[in-house]
């Protein structure tokens, strides 16, 4: 691979949502395997005394019925529906347990997916070519091993249980079925229960693997990340959504800059203009920092009545400011006297309402 061509970025949020439409998610099928085996022990724990009752009860009863029963294609479907009557509620339980499970766990680890990409119909799948390098793949062997080690595991473990009980095996000929059927099962648990613990462990191992794989199968360039970068910057959604985000912004840093205000001249329905003058600042002319028409021009009303700032009506000059000028601008020489005379009306008011301010610009 060239150099600077190196799959060193992570993944963007964009990658990942085209990986996943085209069914490329991180899903260990060992976990979801593991959780089944562990629902189907659980289930068998609870329904698996009633179901072996009700088997034996069926057998029974057809053993007894079999010395007058005429055996015809109509008795045995009636005996198989009278099958299903007994065990068709408990095995359907069982199932819809089991099935619920697999679903549930392979929703957790990677939840709604709908691949439409992955449905397509695909002639490189034919190709005994690509068929063959999937078959030599690392990934291939990465199965191959977990498939010789479960095997080795679950070889063991069977080795081991079956061992442990070999003098027992001995005494079944002289215990009653129900006994021996007992010992069995419990045999059978014991097994399967160590079987599903190590294949729980080695799930595990495998979910935290495929997540990795995954994220080291996903990542991207430098380029390519800059690639998609432009592609999005170039999208018309984006860019309206981004221009639309940016006004928001704007409006609402002009909007906290009213309160500061020393007068908001409007005009007085359509147009608002907030102007803001520091006298300590001889030099500096008022500055113009917000303005709005319609609606953006009643909110800045009314937060400046919220906040007490002066609103002053003059319909030329609230015109004469938005037309001229911009947001954070001084105005214009031109309006310098118009300007001077609406905020000579609002000191004069500040001060006939405070003595205080009276004092200070009377000093």
């Amino acid at each position: 691979m060239p150099e600077g061509q190196e799959r060193t970025e992570k993944a963007t949020p964009r990658k990942r949502g085209k990986e996943r439409s085209k069914g490329n998610v991180a899903r260990s099928a060992e976990l979801n395997s593991v959780a089944i085996l562990f629902a189907g022990i659980f289930l068998l724990s609870i329904l698996g005394k009633s179901l072996i009752d009700r088997t034996l009860r069926f057998m029974v009863e057809i053993y007894q019925a079999s010395s007058f029963i005429e055996i015809t294609d109509d008795s045995i479907i009636n005996q198989v529906f009278f099958l299903l009557k007994y065990i068709g509620p408990l095995v359907g339980a069982f199932l819809l347990g089991v099935v619920i499970t697999g679903l549930g766990v392979n929703y957790l680890q990677i939840g709604y997916v709908f691949a439409k990409d992955a449905l397509k119909p695909k002639l490189n799948k034919l190709n005994p070519v690509n068929g063959l390098k999937k078959l030599f793949s690392p990934q291939s062997l990465v199965e191959l091993a977990k498939g010789l080690l479960k095997f080795i595991i679950v070889g063991y473990i069977a080795y081991s249980v079956l061992k442990k009980h070999t003098d027992e095996y001995l005494l079944l000929y002289n215990v009653t079925v129900t006994r021996a059927l007992s010992f069995l099962g419990s045999v059978v648990f014991e097994l399967t229960m160590k079987i599903a613990i190590l294949l729980l462990i080695l799930a595990v191992a495998d979910f935290f693997y495929q997540r990795y794989m995954y994220e080291k199968r996903i990542m991207m360039t430098k380029q390519e990340v800059k690639d998609e970068w432009k592609d999005y910057e170039g999208d018309p959604r984006v860019k309206s959504r981004i221009r639309s985000m940016q006004l928001q912004m704007a409006r609402r840093r002009m909007m906290s800059a009213v309160p500061e205000a020393t007068v908001v001249v409007t005009n007085p329905v359509f147009i608002a203009v907030a102007l803001k003058y520091e006298p300590v600042k001889r030099t500096d002319a008022p500055v113009i920092v917000a303005k709005g028409k319609r609606k953006i021009a009643e909110k800045i009303k009314k937060i400046a009545i919220e906040n007490d700032v002066p609103v002053v009506e003059n319909k030329p000059l609230a015109r004469s400011l938005f037309e001229t000028c911009e947001i954070g601008m001084e105005i214009p020489v031109a309006l310098y006297q118009a300007v001077a005379e609406v905020l000579a009306y609002v000191y004069q008011i500040k001060k006939d309402k405070n003595p205080l301010m009276r004092e200070l610009q009377d000093a």
